[in-house]
């Protein structure tokens, strides 16, 4: 999660404008980082409830991955586990442990190996930036400074009564009205380091032996910063606190994998080099498919590749737990909602979709935050776009993580609703539905090699409305052909790029084609030539 952008995203907006390494392993293979993955992003508690209390669980989630691993998806990243006052999980109160409404840790592991056994990768989220009121360093130390962990918070004043504060705010409230204090970790203490290189060594190979077995495949670094919120408290982040900390994970696990999301949603640059991240955020990118506009998908498209050192990834994606939902952006309009998921699944990068975006969940954030007769300013701002994955058309059908169910604001208005078309039961009975578009395009993506770690072209570079990528491997071609405009067009292809090809329809059949044939607003043509 973005802190600054979704715990109290209005608010947190203007504010905001351990050396010793393991011994080393084997290599990891030349080919680990240009392999290509499908993301699906998962609001933990908000997939799958299977013990009745209504908020999704590891039991729920560890039930359902088959769902996930048939739609296409090759890589699960979680939301935090780990206790905290927040229903979101950031903001730790404990970090080795799993929050009991979700389960044991031997739930937790249960759930990785079955992930693993269907060919799944696992990333988890990690925010220790920052503790909740309650962690023991934080209540253990207060006006203790020769406490044992008193060193591992900030401090406002010499005495240690004083936590440095989240965004100079020492309370924030949540949604269930308690008000909460957030203090910030001090990440330039060595000992901290050295503590949370074990802990990532821990979930990474939890048996200590460098195989890995039960550990996961990669983490998400949440709010990543070099110097965290600008404060000129925790500097030189980049290299004297996350560069170790990577450096004991890679020599323990070759193959694990860095994604960091940049705390300035930009182009991430600065994170795939001086922060050695693997993987970072298309941000910019999403904004561009949001405005459909051509122009702006293709400026942004160059961009995000000239930002992007080779060996490393972007992730493509339309929705996350702390934007607005997609089919909410594109004002429910279906083609619109098909056209950017054509083009996310089609480009150069890893795809992530996060959980119900295949469906056309519904959700927005409030806009009128604290405000005279508004929305009272807390995390439950986030609640909107985070509601629970629609399994059945009935919304409180047993398994149904409807944690947020009352009598507040964030259930009454709520975006998703029974018998309202957006489940998986009712889109799975139609064949025209976004869940079998996301299908269809996930299997030709798997299909075909040129799409995952191809090359890439942009072709009709004019002021035509046709969008037009090239995506190439050896003699295999597939482009992709989207008319973004409000009347029928035709692509301006060089017929020396096109011409001499026997195309054919990847969404027909492989029905016979022609790239340069009439697309009606917001249509959609993927063409290829024969597999090889």
């Amino acid at each position: 999660m973005t802190l600054a952008r979704s715990l109290f995203a209005i608010l947190a907006v203007a504010v905001l404008a351990g050396m010793a390494s393991p011994p080393a392993r084997a290599a990891a293979p030349a080919d680990v980082q240009s392999q290509s993955q499908v993301f699906y992003q998962i609001f933990y508690r908000s997939f799958r409830d299977s013990s009745g209390d209504r908020i999704g669980d590891l039991k729920g989630l560890t039930a359902k991955l088959g769902y996930i691993r048939q739609l296409g998806a090759t890589t699960v990243l979680l939301t935090p586990l780990q206790p905290s006052p927040y229903y979101h999980n950031y903001f730790a109160t404990t970090f080795k442990a799993i929050d009991p409404a979700y389960g044991t840790m031997d739930d937790y592991f249960a759930f990785v190996r079955a992930a693993h056994a269907l060919g799944l990768k696992v990333y988890l989220d990690q925010e220790f930036q920052y503790v909740a009121e309650g962690h023991p360093w934080w209540h253990d130390s207060i006006c203790k400074p020769q406490a044992k962990y008193a060193d591992y918070l900030l401090w406002t004043d010499q005495q240690h009564c004083v936590a440095e504060p989240f965004l100079g705010k020492t309370k924030w409230a949540g949604y269930d009205g308690r008000d909460i204090g957030i203090a910030m970790v001090n990440l330039e203490n060595p000992a901290v380091r050295d503590y949370f290189r074990d802990l990532l060594l821990y979930w990474a190979d939890p048996h200590g032996d460098g195989s890995g077995r039960d550990g996961v495949d990669g983490f998400r670094i949440d709010h990543m910063m070099d110097d965290l919120d600008h404060k000129g408290l925790d500097t030189n982040l980049f290299d004297g606190f996350w560069q170790p900390v990577f450096h004991a994970l890679k020599a323990r696990r070759p193959a694990l994998r860095i994604l960091a999301e940049q705390a300035d949603w930009g182009y991430g640059e600065k994170w795939l080099t001086r922060g050695r991240a693997d993987m970072v955020f298309a941000f910019p990118l999403r904004g561009a498919l949001v405005s459909l506009n051509k122009a702006t998908i293709v400026e942004n498209i160059r961009a995000t590749d000239a930002a992007t050192p080779a060996g490393k990834r972007q992730l493509i994606f339309l929705e996350n737990h702390d934007i607005d939902r997609y089919m909410s952006e594109v004002h429910g309009d279906p083609a619109k909602a098909r056209a950017g998921a054509a083009i996310a699944l089609m480009l150069k990068g890893d795809p992530l979709i996060y959980y119900g975006q295949e469906l056309g969940m519904r959700g927005v954030q409030p806009k009128n935050l604290g405000k005279s007769g508004g929305i009272p300013l807390t995390d439950a701002v986030g609640i909107p776009v985070r509601e629970a994955f629609r399994w059945d058309a009935n919304l409180e059908a047993p398994g149904s993580a409807i944690w947020y169910r009352g009598d507040q604001w964030f259930w009454k208005d709520r975006f998703n609703r029974s018998h309202d078309g957006v489940s998986l039961q009712e889109e799975q009975a139609r064949p025209d539905s976004l869940y079998h578009w996301y299908k269809q395009l996930l299997a030709l993506r798997h299909a075909r090699p040129e799409i995952s770690t191809g090359s890439q072209r942009i072709l009709c570079d004019d002021d035509s409305a046709v969008l037009c990528i090239l995506r190439g491997e050896g003699a295999q071609r597939t482009l992709l052909l989207v008319n973004l405009g409000k009347v029928d067009a035709k692509p301006r292809l060089d017929p020396e790029l096109v011409g001499g090809n026997a195309w054919g329809d990847l969404l027909d059949n492989d029905a016979p084609a022609s790239p340069d044939a009439t697309l009606h607003p917001m249509q959609v043509r993927i063409v290829g030539t024969p597999a090889r």
